[in-house]
């Protein structure tokens, strides 16, 4: 018998090996145009269809921005409800690669794995290590790496070994 999912997540609830799995979002051009509007970044690869769709175009048009994708990774993360209520801090991203271009239409889902989890010096918070996989068309990785996670513990506890 499977236990019942926690209506309010904690550090105890989370364990190494545990994976939490996305709904899909759409990536649409509209998405990829504010990008590119409110980070300043309007490099032809994103924003010219003409330039892109040329017979001599590495990706066959436009493309969307690599940190968007990951910006779409983290809202993805969000919608999920487990680790809402008990965030504190993102604490880096590391290893990220951009492992395949996003292109307006594609629709992503990411994937969450729980690498590990420690209490803090303090006890009262807990550092997730977490493995983020967001896969595009035909369920290929786009972009992957690992993204640490303060968050709250339920009960204050002594701080585990790194």
């Amino acid at each position: 018998m499977s236990q019942p999912l926690p209506t309010s997540w904690a550090f105890e609830d989370f364990a190494e090996g545990q994976v939490f799995e996305s709904q899909g979002r759409t990536i649409t051009e509209t998405d990829l145009v504010t990008f590119a509007g409110w980070s300043w970044d309007t490099n032809p690869v994103h924003t010219d269809a003409a330039a892109t769709s040329g017979p001599d175009s590495r990706f066959g048009g436009p493309i969307v921005h690599g940190l968007l994708g990951m910006s779409v990774a983290m809202g993805l993360a969000s919608r999920l409800g487990v680790f809402e209520g008990c965030s504190v801090a993102l604490l880096g991203v590391d290893e990220w690669r951009f492992a395949a271009p996003i292109r307006p239409g594609d629709t992503v889902r990411l994937r969450v794995e729980i690498l590990g989890a420690r209490r803090t010096s303090s006890g009262t918070t807990g550092v997730l290590d977490r493995r983020f996989t967001l896969r595009g068309r035909d369920d290929a990785v786009v972009q992957e790496g690992r993204i640490g996670l303060l968050v709250s513990c339920r009960e204050p506890g002594p701080a585990q070994p790194s």
